[in-house]
């Protein structure tokens, strides 16, 4: 059975997302989706060509939703990121006026492909455009899916690692919520070694706000030292296609709908083959259920925003 990914959206992110998969030979056929018919056309052309000297081949076709009908997975990776750099409060949601209408319509075509498979949101603000993109396509909630602060997680262990002199990967634990400023790291969750960090804190200073800070502005430290972002979102969203692909069933902090809040947001959940399998229920404390019900309510009311003014019933 051959194994088909779209990627929707080939700017910096999605053009790196589309080499990913390629260089891991993820999928049989790929299709790629641009309105800018000459960077998507050469984007094909260029890889067309490093696959003679790649480990993998891939069927490409160019811009044909059409062709989304038997896909496994689908990427939005459209975006506008002038307007990120543009921006000196270090807000996702300056995007929201160019991203919602664009989502919008992607998901209409996406609707009318047929198209059944599991939809992977990148698009910024992630939480409110996993919305539109579900209440749009009428996708069941668990086959949508925002790659929400899955890489906020990652910068929190990067940042926990280089504190503690580690790999990153010998860090656990999750930051929650919003992928965006109301997101918040769970210290309850994080664990250096198997140890708790909150255990370790006792006998090490550890500046939590300062960590937590890190994790939250990371993508602005980037943003603003090369004017956007990409390999750090890419990989996490090809990670997440991966498990998809391959039925892993593997637990992640993604964007997926929690229905005690009535919205989408980044809480760990179990991935497979239909998107989200299962939703987890993690211990937390008093304070970081007060935070998660905060940024909740910022992403709802957001929507409810764009809702009116996208006039989406």
């Amino acid at each position: 059975m051959t194994r088909k990914i779209g990627v929707i959206g080939m700017g910096n992110v999605g053009s790196t997302v589309a080499h990913d998969i390629i260089a891991k030979g993820l999928a049989d056929d790929l299709v790629l989706i641009d309105t800018n018919e000459a960077k998507v056309n050469a984007d094909a052309l260029d890889f067309a060509d490093a696959m003679a000297n790649a480990s993998f081949h891939v069927n490409l076709t160019v811009n044909d939703y059409a062709a989304l009908k038997d896909a496994d997975v689908v990427i939005s990776a459209i975006g506008n990121i002038q307007m990120l750099q543009n921006n000196t409060n270090n807000d996702r949601f300056v995007e929201l006026s160019f991203t919602s209408k664009q989502a919008a319509n992607v998901a209409l075509k996406i609707k009318e492909s047929g198209f059944n498979g599991v939809l992977v949101v990148i698009t910024n603000p992630c939480d409110v455009i996993t919305l539109i993109y579900q209440e749009l396509t009428e996708l069941p909630k668990n086959q949508v899916i925002g790659t929400g602060t899955l890489l906020d997680s990652a910068r929190m262990k990067r940042a926990v690692g280089k504190v503690f002199n580690i790999d990153p990967r010998s860090v656990g634990g999750y930051n929650l919520g919003e992928h965006g400023n109301s997101q918040f790291t769970a210290w309850s969750t994080v664990t250096v070694l198997g140890k708790s960090i909150n255990e370790i804190a006792k006998e090490q200073t550890v500046d939590f706000a300062e960590l937590d800070e890190i994790a939250r502005a990371g993508g602005f430290t980037v943003l603003h030292g090369k004017n956007y972002t990409n390999y750090g979102i890419a990989t996490a969203a090809v990670r997440l296609a991966s498990l998809i692909i391959n039925d892993a069933r593997a637990e992640l902090p993604v964007s997926n709908f929690r229905y005690e809040y009535n919205t989408y947001l980044s809480y760990p959940a179990i991935v497979g083959k239909n998107g989200i399998i299962k939703s987890l229920q993690l211990d937390l404390t008093e304070e970081e259920e007060q935070k998660l019900a905060q940024s909740a309510q910022y992403i709802q009311a957001k929507f409810e925003e764009t809702k009116t003014d996208l006039q989406i019933n």
